[in-house]
């Protein structure tokens, strides 16, 4: 037989040969029929996988510009986005490798012989000095016949696509949570200007006792109890500016600088959050990058069992040499100095002591944990969603019901210290009036910004927002060419 004919009957076998392991199947996602937490389940539809699906600035649906800089510089310069795409450049270099073993490996191999060969035996009548160089090309070929080499590729290249997903996850928990800093940083000026705005108006209370205190009309316990206050709402200022600097310092991280080098100007929170649209929702568990990580690492934990049974069958191996042989140099390269060889070899395991047998049982356990790790995901993904949209829709009736609770106490401080001045009641009645406003102003910018928050985590939740963003969006983020 030919050697293109006995590569043509392998190539044959081998298309024909029958990969060992089950054939992986994608799992169906165990979705609920509605959101538990959504009004009437409005936001509940059918949609299609969507992992893939490019997310691009999902922040810009706050419509903040200064947020919307902060988080290009995050996405471009953080340094755990920059490892996580390190880290998916060598899962792919990685995963190229079982694709090579699909080939034949070539090899040249030149060698020089020195020897020297008695002649005749028993003592011998002289010897013959001589060379040999020797210039071959060898050729090596091991024929997936069960499908050992395929499934490697398999396993590798599904590795690969979870480290794009875990590549994305971190891309998506990091610019979450500059979010998330951000709008607690806004939230925090919003508490530091309550609290400004009280030490003032204490401040005037003070000078106002003091006057009173001169003319006979206020107490000393009066003017002590108006400094105390003074000085507890400038030491409550301290704690909130502390806080401040502290979520300063952790954006400047996010970011990818040094917290001496950045700075955010004063700014309270004032904007709502966005509007969730209904129907949304329902892509949560499509577009998680961590759901779909796990959904690799299964299908990789499946193909691995293919290459565990395969190594217990009989591998075949075509091997071939070409090239020149001679005693002199200037000899070697020409017409009657050419040699070759080919021919298969098989290698049959009769005995491993029971290897095989165990590394199939432990790819199968693998690929249960993988499959139970897949399903906890999927729960989780469920219950972060529900967690959202309960925050979002509970937040949202508290701070309304704040608004009433700001509007009282501001009332009933202006008229606790009115009746004050009139002499109808106690600094201490003003006291707690103005500690009842200030704690209600505060709640309110806290409130504010843990419906921020809450809505961040819908957003990641859902995977990465719930707009379907352009090509050209999607180029804000990095990415690496696929396999």
């Amino acid at each position: 037989m030919s050697l293109r004919a006995l590569l043509q009957t392998t190539l044959a076998v081998t298309l024909a040969g029958c990969a060992a392991g089950p054939n992986y199947r994608r799992p169906a996602l165990e979705a609920p029929a509605a959101w538990k937490e959504a009004a009437e389940g409005a936001l509940w539809e059918e949609a299609s996988p969507q992992d893939d699906a490019p997310r691009g600035p999902w922040w810009e649906v706050f419509d903040d510009p200064e947020l919307n800089a902060l988080e290009v510089q995050a996405v471009q310069v953080n340094q755990s986005i920059q490892a996580a795409v390190a880290r998916l450049e060598r899962a792919r270099a990685v995963a190229r490798l079982p694709k090579a073993d699909l080939l034949p490996t070539l090899e040249m191999n030149p060698s020089y012989d020195h020897f020297q060969r008695t002649l005749g035996s028993f003592g011998g009548v002289g010897s013959l000095t001589n060379d040999e160089f020797r210039l071959p090309f060898d050729l090596s070929y091991e024929v997936d016949l069960w499908g050992k080499v395929r499934r490697s590729f398999e396993a590798a290249r599904a590795e690969a696509q979870a480290s794009q997903a875990a590549y994305e996850t971190v891309l998506l928990s990091v610019t979450a949570e500059t979010a998330r800093t951000y709008f607690l940083l806004r939230a925090l000026d919003a508490e530091l200007e309550a609290l400004r705005k009280t030490v003032d108006l204490r401040r005037e209370a003070e000078q106002l006792i003091d006057q009173r205190a001169e003319a006979g009309l206020a107490s000393e316990l009066d003017r002590a109890r108006v400094r105390a206050e003074v000085k507890t709402a400038e030491a409550e200022s301290f704690a909130v500016e502390r806080q401040r600097a502290e979520s300063e310092h952790a954006l400047a991280v996010l970011c990818g600088r040094t917290p001496s080098d950045f700075a955010l100007p004063f700014k309270p929170l004032e904007a709502l959050p966005p509007r969730v649209p209904p129907g949304i929702p329902s892509r949560a568990l499509e577009r998680r990058p961590d759901v779909a990580e796990a959904e690799r690492l299964m299908a990789a934990a499946n193909a691995r069992i293919g290459v565990a049974k395969a190594a217990a069958f009989p591998v075949l191996t075509l091997t071939g040499s070409a090239g020149w042989q001679s005693a002199k140099l200037e000899h070697l390269i020409t017409a009657g100095s050419e040699v070759w060889s080919m021919g298969p070899s098989l290698s049959v395991p009769l005995f491993a002591g029971g290897r095989n047998t165990a590394n199939v049982k432990a790819s199968r356990a693998d690929h249960r944990q993988a499959s139970a790790e897949y399903r906890r995901r999927v729960l989780v993904a469920l219950q972060e969603v529900e967690d959202a949209l309960a925050a979002i829709r509970l937040l949202a009736g508290q701070q309304d019901a704040q608004g009433g609770v700001v509007e009282a106490s501001r009332h009933a401080a202006t008229l606790s210290l009115d009746r004050y001045t009139q002499g109808l009641t106690s600094f201490l009645d003003v006291v707690d009036a103005e500690r009842g406003r200030l704690d209600a102003e505060r709640r309110t910018a806290q409130i504010l910004g843990q419906r921020m928050a809450a809505t961040i985590l819908l957003i990641k939740a859902l995977g990465g927002g719930w707009d379907e963003h352009s090509s050209t969006a999607a180029e804000a983020t990095p990415s690496a060419s696929s396999l």
